[in-house]
């Protein structure tokens, strides 16, 4: 299983996402996940860098490989400018890059004022988005007239060698189905066997699983619980409400609800090696092949130490 770490934009300035992705490629992580918002989950958070500006001074600071975790190719950015941005990304990082994507949230996608469409619509725009994106990197003149889009001769010309792969976000039935019919790989947050097993038995097959968890590195479990909890509240907000609400306000009146012992649920909090070991050992046996941890708070350096000193060697 391939280890990697998570460079959160809702979180970090783009200087200290960078120096983390410096500082994970000299602790032996393996490869990089990164976020794609316009807004941080809360205010607290306080930072949403714009991805692909990062993501191009990523491929001069290392040589890790990339995957945007994930990007919404649907309603604030149209899947024709998309691709080109993906493909100017996969030439910088010469081929060591991975389009992950997903049907979005409102809190990022409603910004222009268009409406926030149901889940099946939202999946039906996804796939129409991920079609126009593969027929634009065969670098031809595209016209498409489609039910959610429309490309009239455009043609990207700045190519790699090889178009970036798709992984798709599924977590539902109906998104892991899709995943499965037209990723290129599988990307979620939760160690769940059935969904793995889903995917891969639904046309995956054997192809790349990606997941992620947080932590919240920390002298003790309690001071972690502290930090994540002042940070990300949200990862208690249960169900549908991450995909509706529509502004970090909103998710800090719904986190009024989440308490903070609720941390230790949704984060690995502290610098226990066997904690966090245990977390990973869930995704293996969950099946997956990648995971990304992901570091919340200011302790950044100590995550990254704990990981080259103890916890990779132990996994290797």
């Amino acid at each position: 299983m391939r280890i990697g770490y998570f460079l959160s934009c809702e979180e970090y300035t783009p200087a200290e996402l960078l120096e983390q992705a410096r500082g994970a490629e000299r602790a032996g992580f393996e490869a990089l996940w990164i976020s794609d918002h316009y807004h941080p989950w809360t205010d607290a958070q306080g930072q949403s860098a714009f991805v692909w500006s990062v993501i191009g001074a990523l491929s001069q600071v290392c040589r890790l490989p990339v995957t945007t975790a994930v990007t919404c190719p649907t309603v604030r950015i149209h899947p024709a400018v998309l691709a080109q941005a993906a493909a100017t990304s996969a030439v910088l990082h010469e081929g060591r890059f991975v389009l992950g994507v997903g049907s979005g949230e409102a809190l990022n996608e409603h910004i222009l004022g268009d409406a926030w469409p149901q889940t099946d619509v939202r999946l039906e725009m996804l796939e129409e988005a991920i079609g126009v994106m593969r027929e634009l990197w065969q670098g031809d003149f595209v016209n498409h007239h489609g039910k959610h889009y429309t490309v009239e001769h455009a043609r990207v010309y700045t190519l790699p060698d090889t178009p970036p792969p798709v992984y798709v976000s599924g977590f539902g039935p109906k998104s892991i189905d899709l995943a499965a019919r037209i990723g290129d790989g599988y990307v979620n947050v939760a160690p769940e066997a059935e969904m793995v097993q889903r995917f891969r038995k639904g046309g995956g097959g054997d192809k790349p699983c990606q997941a992620g968890f947080k932590a919240a590195y920390a002298d003790t479990e309690e001071e972690g619980m502290r930090i994540a909890y002042e940070r990300w509240p949200n990862a208690g907000v249960p169900g549908e409400l991450s995909q509706v609400l529509p502004s970090p306000r909103h998710f800090e009146q719904a986190a009024q609800l989440v308490k903070p012992e609720m941390m230790k649920e949704a984060f690995v909090c502290g610098r226990d090696v066997d904690a966090h070991l245990a977390q990973l050992d869930q995704y293996a046996k969950a099946g997956f092949d990648e995971v990304y941890v992901a570091n919340t708070g200011p302790n950044w350096q100590g995550l990254l130490d704990l990981y080259q000193r103890e916890v990779l060697p132990r996994l290797r």
